[in-house]
């Protein structure tokens, strides 16, 4: 499986709240994180999904993602 970070601006549980539907649908339920605790908010995908399409997610969400991977 495919592994990609990405340093986002994803601050609280409510701000995973917001990007969950949209990060379920571009990778799959269970297939990401965010580190809430690391200063970058660290989203880590294992999926398929393309970087682009991960990217796009979190900025249809309303959240901004700089791929690290």
């Amino acid at each position: 499986m495919d592994f990609k970070k990405f340093k986002t601006n994803i601050k609280c549980a409510a701000c995973v709240a917001t990007v969950t539907p949209f990060l379920n649908e571009a990778a799959g339920e269970g297939k990401w994180k965010v580190d809430l605790a690391s200063p970058e908010r660290t989203l880590t995908v294992e999926s398929e999904a393309t970087a682009e399409k991960i990217t796009e997610a979190i900025q249809k969400a309303g959240y901004k993602a700089e791929n690290l991977s």
